[in-house]
């Protein structure tokens, strides 16, 4: 464990993987006044723990944004570290959030400094004439496109490039430089879906609905591919299409650098560590 400061009581650092629908949330972050998922999450650490616990997440998530793999830590007294934490907390959570892993963090852990890449899916409806209703609060119905002209179109925004037009107003950054490290299709959970991922090592606000967006409006003709690259040099987020829908993007996964070779790691493909920290 790492030093705890002195006159505090011992604590341990936790490890959550949290699940969500965020249609009934406004965003990750806390907010007064809001109902948010930091905040519904750190009720429930404080109840267990018996004190106020902060919960800092891999980064922040729009009102109306899911997650099924939002990586979350909190320094708990070490008295109660013994305690089934997924269970418990899952006992006292909403029924729009879940707890699919907890334990001890890897010494040095941090949730949001350590992530190294992120991978967020978004999922569009292409059927023109009807939507199953179970799907309709996690997908884009934007009907028919042409998904070889999007591909085409994504391949703009591989590799290291200034995404200020992707950017939504709102958060001070240092650099709207980010590394797209991969775009795919995949086919969604029925055959009128397609999942959109994009996987980098950091995303600016709202910058995948964004180039979702772009993506879309390529589909239906609107732009062609070429106009991507211009947009994307141009910097001007007022001559971009508009910004896709929230319901339709999910953050699926976060990777972290493996402490000892430096190299990434998914939290899915490897157990807990046994020792936890407190920072």
């Amino acid at each position: 464990m790492s030093p705890t400061p002195a006159g505090a009581p011992p604590c341990v650092r936790l490890h959550l993987v949290v699940a969500y629908t965020g249609a009934r949330f406004h965003g990750w972050q806390l907010q007064a006044g809001d109902r948010t998922v930091q905040g519904v999450v750190e009720k429930a650490l404080a109840t267990l723990a018996g004190r106020p616990v902060r919960a800092i997440g891999s980064g922040r998530t729009d009102a109306g944004v899911h997650a099924v793999g939002q990586v979350v830590h909190a320094d708990v007294p070490q008295t109660r570290a013994g305690l089934p934490w997924r269970r418990a907390l899952n006992a006292l959570l909403p029924d729009d959030v879940s707890v699919v892993q907890a334990g001890p963090a890897p010494p040095g852990f941090h949730a949001r400094f350590g992530a190294v890449s992120k991978t967020y899916a978004y999922s569009l409806w292409t059927e023109p004439e009807f939507v199953y209703p179970q799907r309709r609060p996690f997908v884009w119905a934007c009907g028919p496109v042409d998904r070889q002209a999007m591909v085409l179109a994504a391949r703009e925004f591989l590799g290291r490039r200034d995404f200020a037009a992707m950017q939504n107003t709102g958060t001070n950054v240092g650099s709207t430089v980010r590394t797209l490290e991969s775009v795919a299709a995949w086919p969604g959970q029925t055959p009128f879906e397609t999942v959109w991922r994009f996987t980098a090592d950091g995303f600016l606000k709202q910058m995948v609905r964004n180039v979702m967006g772009c993506l879309v409006a390529v589909g239906k003709g609107k732009i062609s591919p070429p106009d991507v690259r211009t947009l994307l040099s141009v910097g001007d987020r007022t001559r971009a299409p508009a910004t896709a829908p929230a319901r339709g993007l999910c953050l699926e996964s976060v990777e972290y650098g493996d402490h000892e070779h430096g190299e990434a790691h998914s939290i899915f493909d490897e157990p807990a560590p046994d020792q936890g920290g407190c920072g």
